[in-house]
């Protein structure tokens, strides 16, 4: 079976792909919900260029089914697949739909999404599968104190990780520094900053005095080890992408979130439907430097509510979600019957 993955030159997923050993073909796309007239006008040539470039890839590689998971990158692939007749299998992570999935739905033949809740904005398509996780979380889990020996930190000690997606988040980075002598005094400290604030946590680290440096693991960004962090926390304080709402609850990890502002509205229903269901704590983006040091220590200092939410919170897990969406594409894949005339 062969795999391509279509993707912008410019995003992560470029070398995220590469590390998995697939094909990664550029695909041109750009914005269209925007107000700039001039920026609105590239993005649509663009667009446009990205058609010619997708149905260039089909016509030549004709695969059996597409399978897309939003946003505007996805449009040119979706509009070439539905010209060729290609079956479309649309998988929506986030509680929410937004503008480029609502509009390429009515092309899909179906449309997985996490959790039953969502399913309604799809009547007739939807199919709710889960959110599938990267198998290591499930088939070589490592215990608290197994995850804390790989970062060299004491397996007895209360682990906070903190990171702010692939890129980092500058507005928790900067309300890590403010509190971190603090924090350290009482946890350990896993603190992915993304490649934006790398080198002013380096210079924090070296501040800090020794005793408290034992405590603090820094990282620009974590591929393989992701998982060992994950696996560390007590508990995590992070955006509420998508990943937040299968990876969390499979490791039935509570969580202090701080929705991104500028995210489409989707951050902050992903963040609410694991708050309501007590598996995390909703922190604003500009309430956090007042929040965030209290809010660790509240939980940090009540064992039984951490318990608590990490019951809540593995009560969402999924995890027979990536085998349910390779089904339904292997379905989608198969040669469909010739009608009798």
């Amino acid at each position: 079976m062969a795999i391509r993955f279509a993707g912008t030159s410019d995003g992560v997923e470029a070398a995220l792909v590469a590390r998995a050993g697939l094909e990664f073909v550029p695909i041109s796309a750009g914005q269209m919900h925007i107000r700039n007239p001039l920026r609105l006008a590239r993005n649509s040539v663009s667009m446009a260029r990205g058609g010619v470039q997708a149905l260039r890839l089909m016509q030549r590689w004709r695969p059996d089914a597409l399978f897309v998971t939003g946003g505007y990158v996805c449009a040119p692939v979706v509009w070439a697949a539905n010209r060729l007749r290609i079956p479309i299998l649309i998988y929506l992570p986030d509680v929410t739909p937004g503008m480029a999935v609502k509009r390429l739905a009515r092309y899909a033949h179906r449309v997985a999404v996490t959790f039953p809740e969502v399913a309604a904005h799809f009547p007739g398509k939807a199919v709710v599968t889960g959110y599938p996780v990267r198998p290591e979380l499930q088939e070589r889990r490592l215990s608290k104190m197994e995850a804390r020996r790989v970062f060299g930190l004491d397996p007895e000690r209360a682990t906070v990780l903190i990171f702010g997606g692939s890129r980092g988040s500058r507005s928790i980075n900067q309300a890590t520094a403010a509190i971190l002598p603090d924090l350290l005094k009482e946890a350990q400290v896993i603190h992915i900053t993304g490649d934006l604030d790398w080198e002013a946590a380096q210079a924090r680290a070296e501040d800090l005095a020794p005793d408290l440096q034992d405590h603090y693991r820094r990282f620009p960004y974590l591929h393989d080890e992701m998982v060992a962090a994950l696996s560390a926390a007590d508990v995590v304080v992070a955006r509420a992408g998508a990943s937040t709402l299968g990876e969390f609850p499979a490791l039935g990890l509570p969580a202090i979130l701080v929705p991104l502002p500028i995210s489409g509205q989707h951050q902050l229903p992903n963040a609410h439907y694991l708050a309501d269901r007590g598996a995390a704590v909703i922190v604003m983006d500009d309430d956090l430097s007042a929040r965030l040091l209290p809010e660790l220590r509240a939980l940090l200092g009540q064992p039984e509510q951490l318990q608590a939410m990490s019951t809540a919170s593995a009560a969402l897990a999924h995890p027979e979600a990536a085998d349910r969406l390779a089904s339904i594409l292997l379905d989608l894949g198969q040669p469909q019957p010739t009608p009798r005339p």
